[in-house]
């Protein structure tokens, strides 16, 4: 049956270095190459449609209640998800946002009760984000990566 809710606008997408993030690395190039990923031409996608439909996707199968769905709209975690094209991987990758361990010294939101419900949202975050970099790269992207592997690796034929 899945959640009958609006979605939420899509995030607005900035330069950050996704090697900063705990759960993305990307490769290729060295620290001297501005990597272009490419979230401008992600960003318009997003306002295009991709974000819509892969929130509609999601809602279909998520396994988040309303009062859940409701606390991630409140700490506008939707808000805080990044996008970015890994030409290395020829692939969009995703950070989700997430609600962090330290969620009951801090006070997060009133509704938080439990550690079920704090990993309910986050594994549905991280679920969202896959549908959405998935949707991105097999629905909207037309480019090609451009990483070629230096002409020194082996050769395993």
């Amino acid at each position: 049956m899945g959640l009958e809710v609006e979605p939420p606008d899509p995030p607005e997408l900035s330069f950050v270095d996704p090697n900063e993030y705990d759960d993305a690395t990307i490769s290729g190039g060295d620290e001297n190459t501005d990597i272009d990923y490419r979230r401008e031409e992600l960003q318009g996608f997003l306002k295009e449609g991709a974000w819509e439909e892969a929130f509609d996707e999601w809602l279909e199968d998520t396994d988040l209640d309303e009062r859940e769905f409701g606390i991630a709209r409140d700490l506008d975690l939707f808000v805080e998800f990044d996008f970015f094209w890994d030409d290395f991987a020829d692939r969009v990758g995703y950070h989700a946002p997430g609600i962090a361990e330290d969620w009951q010294a801090r006070e997060y939101h009133p509704e938080l009760d439990s550690w079920g419900t704090v990993s309910s949202i986050n594994a549905e975050l991280t679920e969202f984000g896959q549908i959405v970099s998935v949707l991105l790269k097999e629905e909207y992207i037309d480019w090609e990566a451009q990483y070629e592997p230096p002409e020194d690796l082996p050769d395993f034929d």
